[in-house]
């Protein structure tokens, strides 16, 4: 019996019925022609048409010769010239131009309304969404050294199965980056990599429901995404209010199971947790037995003084350190981690193992190496130069409008901006933006409660290039000026 992918004589010369295969220069195609007969001519062009509307032969796709065809069919060459390639040809579905051969013509998907074909390739005018990178500055050629020099000296399990855990070559190289730069104390084995910190937060929900917590107090305002992750995991959320000082953290009482907090920069108003309030934190976990979930989504951008270190250094035992590649590299890559208290690390491994077997390994070596080469750090220092500069262009605009208040520290990738509740709704100010073509985000739904929360706008000043971000901001503060006054 022929291996899968393999050809046979009687699969070439469609001996035997149902789907049949013809191969060309790499192109593989299943067609189903039904059975011996002159129908089969008929069927070799509806069945072309199907695999063409349906976007299963994509648009550019190179067809194989109609010699190649007609014999991997069992057809002759001038049927499948005038009764396919042709018809088809003269139908709109296929193209020929001498020496490039028959290629499948660009029609939309069937079933898919051209708006929303249209909509899905939009991007933004302005792209001031908060919480992404500049993606266009990956290191890509730092990347691409990092990944030649795993795969010529890594072992034969690189594309093997992975390790729940993570690969030891990353989760040793983050436990030395994490102390030297965050001021994480971890060991290798106390490192689990995930998928990203919506993965954490949902992996940690599911263990400390099995352990019989119930609630977990979260910030508010707080990332309305991550509430539903830990909702989802089956425990209650409960708001722990923020104040120019950060979370409130006098307000947890002995009954919460865990603090899902952002200590070094508050996600959205921008205020790192006040030192008094941190040694009370970690006095209350000890105390009550309760967790601490710190995330650390941008704590390695800081821009006016040297980044505040982790909490998780002053209550290693009841503090769950996470971080997270998406906003210094890029989120596609898929690529977080947990340092985890020792007693957490077999729950936390069992759950993800569960949840999805293993992450991804091969980018996991790649961004190992990155950080043992010294890449990774050359690549955050240069990130957070050009992030300074485009918040200080930002603040420097706000400035000019005094009906708007920005908030927080120079700090991460995205700034808070208010303006007094006389004003404008909310809901009114996002779609003046939206109608000058300029993506942010609402702080309304943030809030636990969207009733009665302050209107204002999360500003992102890393997503868009280097040559737009300035007009950006000129499209946003002529949005503000006409809306606010």
């Amino acid at each position: 019996m022929p291996e899968e992918g393999s050809s046979s004589a009687a699969d070439l010369h469609g001996e035997r019925s149902g789907p049949l295969r013809a191969v060309d220069a790499g192109a593989d195609l299943h067609l189903d022609l039904g059975g011996p007969g002159p129908g089969r001519r008929a069927g070799l062009e509806s069945a072309l048409r199907q695999a063409v509307r349906t976007g299963r032969l994509a648009a550019g796709a190179r067809l194989p010769s109609t010699r190649a065809l007609a014999a991997g069919l069992g057809l002759s060459r001038g049927t499948v010239t005038a009764a396919a390639y042709a018809q088809l040809t003269e139908e709109g579905y296929l193209s020929t131009r001498p020496g490039s051969g028959t290629t499948v013509t660009d029609l939309p998907a069937a079933g898919a309304p051209p708006s929303a074909l249209a909509a899905s390739a939009v991007l933004p005018r302005h792209d001031l969404r908060p919480g992404l990178p500049d993606v266009r500055a990956f290191p890509a050629r730092a990347w691409l050294a990092s990944t030649r020099r795993v795969l010529a000296t890594a072992g034969p399990d690189v594309l093997g199965a992975g390790d729940p855990r993570g690969r030891p070559e990353l989760r040793a190289a983050l436990a030395g980056h994490l102390g030297r730069t965050r001021g994480v104390l971890a060991a290798p084995d106390q490192v689990v990599i995930t998928s990203g910190f919506y993965q954490s937060v949902r992996l940690l929900g599911e263990v400390l429901a099995a352990r019989g917590a119930t609630t977990v107090a979260m910030e508010d305002p707080g990332h309305d995404l991550y509430r539903e992750a830990v909702r989802r995991s089956g425990l209650a959320t409960v708001p722990l209010a923020v104040d120019g000082h950060g979370a409130r953290v006098g307000d947890l009482g002995p009954g919460t199971g865990a603090a899902v907090v952002t200590p070094a920069h508050q996600y959205p108003t921008g205020v790192p947790l006040h030192p008094e309030r941190r040694g009370r934190l970690c006095s209350w976990a000890r105390a009550t037995g309760g967790l601490v979930v710190e995330d650390d989504y941008d704590g390695e951008f800081r821009y006016d003084r040297r980044p505040v270190g982790a909490l998780q250094g002053l209550a290693p035992d009841r503090v769950v350190y996470c971080g997270t590649a998406s906003k210094s590299l890029g989120p596609a890559l898929r690529l977080a981690w947990m340092v985890l208290p020792p007693d957490l690390v077999g729950p936390v491994v069992a759950a993800k193992r569960e949840a999805d077997l293993y992450t991804e390994t091969l980018g996991q070596l790649v961004l190992a190496d990155l950080i043992a080469s010294h890449g990774y750090d050359r690549h955050v220092r240069a990130a957070r130069l050009r992030y300074r500069r485009r918040r200080e262009l930002l603040t420097g605009r706000l400035a000019e409008l005094p009906a708007v208040t920005p908030h927080g520290v120079p700090a991460g990738l995205h700034t808070l901006v208010t303006w007094h509740g006389r004003g404008p709704g909310e809901p009114e100010v996002l779609g003046a933006c939206a109608e000058r073509g300029i993506a942010l985000r609402g702080s309304a739904e943030l809030y636990h409660r969207a009733g009665g929360a302050p209107p204002g706008l999360l500003v992102g000043f890393a997503a868009a290039s280097g040559h737009g971000f300035p007009v950006a901001l000129d499209a946003l503060a002529g949005v503000l000026a006409d809306v606010l006054g």
